[in-house]
C-alpha cells in the first residue's frame, strides 16, 4: 500500500539557504534539505487500484504556473511547539490548487483532510523543545523572505514511518 501525498518541491539553491537554518534548538530533528517540499493534500495509505484513479483525477488539473512567497518562519504547536516552519503566503493560485485537488480526492472517496490548508515547508520536527527556545530561536533567525515559481506538482510517496522519507515523486504534473 502507497502512502501518498501531493506537494511542490523546493528549488535546490532555495533549500540550501532553509538548510542555513538548522541548529541552536535542543530536541529538534531537523529535516534533510532534499526532503522539504510545500504539502498540498496528504492522500494517505491507499491501494494500487486507489492510487491509479487518484494519479488519473490530477492528470486533469489545469492551473497556470506561478509564484510562492515564502514570508517569514513560524512553529506550529503554540505552547508546546512540535514544528518549526517556513510559512509560504496563501495566495489564490496556491489556495486554488489545493482546494481543486481536495474536492477532485473527495470525488474519487478520499476522505476529506480535516486539517485547515496552512501553506507551509517544515524545517524540523521538535521533541519537548520549549517555547521559550523555539521564540529565541525565531528571534535570531530574523524575517526570511523568498520566491519560488511553482511550474509542476507532483505525487509523492512515502514510507509510513515517522518523517515518511524518503519520498519519492511517483508523477509530476505540469502548471502552465
Amino acid at each position: 500500500m502507497p502512502r501518498l501525498f501531493t506537494g511542490l518541491e523546493i528549488p535546490s539553491d532555495l533549500a540550501s539557504d532553509l538548510g542555513m537554518l538548522r541548529g541552536g534548538i535542543s530536541g529538534a530533528r531537523w529535516i534533510d534539505t532534499d526532503r522539504y517540499h510545500l504539502t498540498l493534500r496528504f492522500i494517505g495509505d491507499i491501494d494500487y487500484a486507489t492510487a491509479r484513479d487518484v494519479c488519473g483525477t490530477l492528470e486533469q488539473i489545469r492551473r497556470p504556473a506561478f509564484t510562492v512567497t515564502l514570508e517569514g518562519l513560524d512553529s506550529f504547536g503554540g505552547g508546546k511547539p512540535r514544528a518549526i516552519i517556513a510559512k509560504a503566503k496563501p495566495a489564490a493560485p496556491l489556495v486554488e490548487l489545493q482546494a481543486e485537488q481536495e474536492r477532485l480526492m473527495r470525488r474519487i472517496g478520499i476522505p476529506p483532510e480535516p486539517r485547515k490548508f496552512t501553506p507551509h515547508i517544515t524545517l524540523a520536527r521538535l521533541r519537548d523543545a520549549s517555547s521559550a527556545a523555539v521564540a529565541a530561536y525565531l528571534t535570531t533567525r530574523g524575517f526570511f523572505s523568498r520566491r519560488f515559481e511553482a511550474t509542476r506538482f507532483v505525487l509523492f510517496s512515502a514510507r509510513s514511518a515517522t518523517g515518511g522519507g524518503p519520498y519519492l515523486v511517483e508523477a509530476d504534473f505540469p502548471l502552465g
